[in-house]
């Protein structure tokens, strides 16, 4: 807002002085609201984070920072409420709204651009403005959508893939796709959007419909163990959905783990992998995958993407009682 610019005189000077002496008096019993040295600029938080792995640069992008309501029943669907609302209480944290992640990566081989996961787009779970944020913050990122050399897609649910095409074009101009094979045969089946029981499902169903199928012809079809590129391996984490994948990053000696969706809120889902998860398409498979990826990461002492835990969602993983513990990335990534 434009504010006129003040000249004091001498004079003026002298004037404002005396007046500055009968002020008291005059103002004797007059309250006046406090008025603040600055304005508030309002909060704010970092978009991305970038990190050497090896030769490879890794950044990670934040599509989304919106307040939703739970854990409960996202995790923990087959507890009582105030079980899981304890939970996060005992643990220092709202117990009824949280900000999960939602948290692609784009890795800088030296040869290719990958990005792992799209977000939300204009049609994901939380859509805009809080979600579907990826573009714009990857320009922040230092990133154009013509730059991406290939998409890799953990799996196909909407905050996953909201961001592949927009307006029934590509994002991603020039990029090539990959994606679990037994994932995308799941989705394809003309029988899914009438098996689809609604809600996040039947989104995905109807997003994948429009989205996919038409980028058939530049997509491979991955099994566990395939390469996206060299130094990105597809890792079987099924449960959350039939061909979920994680990927394995390694270059020089130096890995990280991006396990997808294997949790939905750092504390409630490693303390409790038994927990039953609500959109799991499997609920049992599941539990047994997060056990497992869990042990894994703790075993190995990798440190790890989880794209639903908080920005910029790096962390490692250790053995807490019967359950595990996130302990989030400070500088242990710097090199």
């Amino acid at each position: 807002m434009f504010e006129p610019k003040v000249i004091l005189t001498r004079r003026g000077a002298l004037a404002c002085g005396s007046a500055a002496l009968l002020a008291p008096a005059i103002l004797r019993g007059v309250s006046a609201p406090a008025e603040a040295a600055a304005s508030m600029l309002g909060p704010a938080d970092p978009v991305f984070r970038r990190f050497k792995l090896g030769a490879f640069e890794i950044t990670v992008v934040s599509d989304c920072a919106a307040m939703v309501d739970g854990p409960w029943p996202i995790v923990g669907e087959d507890r009582p409420k105030e079980e899981v609302e304890q939970l996060m209480r005992d643990s220092l944290l709202p117990p009824s709204r949280f900000q999960p992640g939602f948290s692609p990566i784009v890795v800088n081989t030296g040869a290719e651009i990958v990005l792992v996961d799209t977000g939300n787009g204009a049609e994901g779970f939380v859509p805009r403005p809080a979600g579907g944020r990826l573009v714009e913050n990857l320009r922040i990122a230092g990133f154009a959508p013509e730059q991406i050399d290939v998409v890799a897609l953990t799996h196909c649910h909407v905050d996953h893939i909201g961001g592949v095409m927009e307006a029934g074009k590509p994002v991603f101009p020039n990029a090539r796709y990959a994606v679990g094979a037994i994932e995308y045969d799941f989705w394809k089946n003309s029988d899914r959007l009438k098996a689809a029981e609604g809600g996040n499902e039947l989104k995905s169903a109807k997003l994948f419909v429009k989205t996919m199928p038409p980028l058939a012809d530049r997509t491979t079809f991955l099994k566990a163990g395939e390469e996206v590129v060299p130094g990105v391996t597809a890792v079987a984490a099924y449960g959350h959905t039939p061909g979920h994948l994680a990927y394995h990053l390694e270059s020089a000696g130096r890995r990280l783990f991006a396990w997808g969706d294997c949790a939905h809120h750092e504390v409630a889902s490693l303390a409790h992998p038994e927990w039953s998860a609500l959109f799991d398409q499997d609920k049992e498979q599941g539990k047994a995958t997060r056990r497992r990826v869990y042990d894994m990461a703790a075993t190995e002492r990798l440190p790890v993407l989880g794209y639903h835990t908080s920005f910029p969602s790096l962390g490692f993983v250790e053995r807490s009682g019967t359950g595990f513990r996130w302990l989030p990335v400070t500088y242990q990534l710097v090199e």
